[in-house]
């Protein structure tokens, strides 16, 4: 599941004491007091996700925002993780012997 996807979950963010929020679009091109918001909440690039508590303070700045940002849980934030280390892990590390083995008839 995708940020994107899980923000249009309509999971009740009221609720839950720390929000995750993921820069998803770029500053360049932004209004200077987006580009303030996006300073105070500490994001500076994108794909960086920070937690921060569920103040009403916050919570007016991803409003201000919120077509430049993605809010999860913190549920949501795990399952993501997981899903992503999940996906990491699929497959075994490929190991390369590259000295041959003798044979047993050129020892004799």
């Amino acid at each position: 599941m995708s940020a994107y996807n899980a923000f249009k979950a309509c999971v009740p963010v009221a609720w839950s004491p720390n929000l995750y929020i993921t820069l998803v679009r770029g500053i360049p091109g932004t209004r200077r007091l987006h580009r303030r918001t996006l300073e105070a909440l500490r994001l500076r690039k994108c794909n960086r996700t920070v937690m921060r508590w569920n103040t009403p303070t916050v919570r007016g700045m991803l409003q201000q925002v919120k077509r430049l940002v993605v809010i999860e849980t913190e549920e949501m934030y795990k399952a993501r993780k997981e899903n992503v280390a999940n996906h990491k892990a699929l497959r075994p590390p490929v190991v390369v012997n590259h000295h041959p083995v003798p044979a047993a008839d050129s020892l004799q």
